[in-house]
């Protein structure tokens, strides 16, 4: 699995434990200390599964492929070429693969997320993920700031309706 935009590792640590000596995880995010925090804090709790990737937007390939899970948590704001990222992304899957997505929904009137643009409504999120040839599988509506949407590639015979 990939976390994406692993930032200070709570999630990718959290997974690693999760799968033991049965996986890998990637953590992949675009600064350098970031990714040596984690692995500072993967050494300190004895976690030999987790895989560093310093990456930039341009590069999402990121040279994996089968995964089965990939997370991203308040990443996708700040993606130039969503479509285009997100369908790379889809290529990294394995056939039943899902990509799990929270992400700042905007709908505050008054939040720093809001004011300096730092959120992408669900709905774009779902009809970008959509034109990537995803589609969403589940949306989880118990956060009150963020949606948290999840994803699997687009089967032969499935429509890109919404409903899909």
């Amino acid at each position: 699995m990939a976390d994406i935009g692993a930032g200070g590792g709570y999630f990718a640590l959290r997974f690693a434990t999760i799968v033991g000596n049965r996986g890998k995880v990637f953590a992949v995010d675009t600064d350098s200390l970031f990714l040596k925090f984690i692995q500072a804090r993967a050494k300190d709790k004895g976690l030999s599964n987790i895989v560093f990737i310093l990456t930039t937007e341009k590069n999402a390939a990121l040279n994996l492929e089968n995964l089965d899970l990939i997370f991203m948590r308040n990443v996708c704001h700040h993606l130039r070429k969503r479509v285009e990222y997100f369908k790379s992304l889809r290529d990294l899957l394995i056939d039943d693969g899902k990509i799990a997505v929270v992400e700042y929904r905007g709908v505050e009137r008054f939040s720093f997320h809001r004011l300096f643009g730092h959120y992408v409504p669900k709905e774009r999120l779902i009809r970008e993920m959509r034109e990537a040839g995803l589609r969403i599988e589940e949306d989880i509506g118990f956060l009150p700031e963020q949606s948290f949407t999840i994803y699997s590639r687009q089967r032969v015979g499935q429509g890109n309706s919404a409903e899909d």
